[in-house]
């Protein structure tokens, strides 16, 4: 059983996705213990009653935007811009290199495909940002909503 982060009610299902009784996403929240349900200090690593880690799931300071970088993947994704943003400069290169290529083999017939292919997998990449499948930049870090 765990128990809602945010106010210390025990969740329904474990399945749950929120809490009923403050309407808080599930693991959000630093106030109580989600193993035990008992209030937990505010920068408490550790949780004095059951001895649980207690993890706090608030984005760093420095985190990048879900919402940047699964737009910038979309629109410009072609160009691997939003894979610059996110730190996994050796994709971008790949898909900026290869995007480069397609538009100059472009009087080419074959150019096009590999340009239109270039272009679906920036735009799947922004697709699955915004949908958090990817979520965390080249350093591990969550990224921000």
């Amino acid at each position: 059983m765990y128990f809602c982060k945010n106010c210390g009610e025990p969740y329904m299902t474990d399945e749950a996705v929120m809490c009923v009784k403050c309407g808080v996403a599930k693991g959000q929240g630093t106030n109580y213990c989600q193993n035990c349900g008992k209030p937990v200090a505010p920068n408490a690593d550790v949780c004095l009653n059951c001895g649980v880690r207690v993890t706090n799931n608030a984005a760093p300071a420095n985190a990048k935007s879900k919402m940047a970088a699964g737009l910038l993947g979309i629109f410009l994704g072609s160009f691997g811009v939003h894979n610059f943003y996110l730190g996994y400069t050796s994709k971008a290169v790949t898909q900026l290199v290869l995007s480069l290529i397609g538009i100059l083999l472009s009087c080419v017939f074959v150019g096009i495909f590999l340009t239109m292919g270039i272009w679906i997998w920036g735009l799947v990449e922004g697709i699955m940002i915004l949908s958090g499948k990817i979520n965390t930049d080249a350093q591990g870090n969550p990224l921000s909503e």
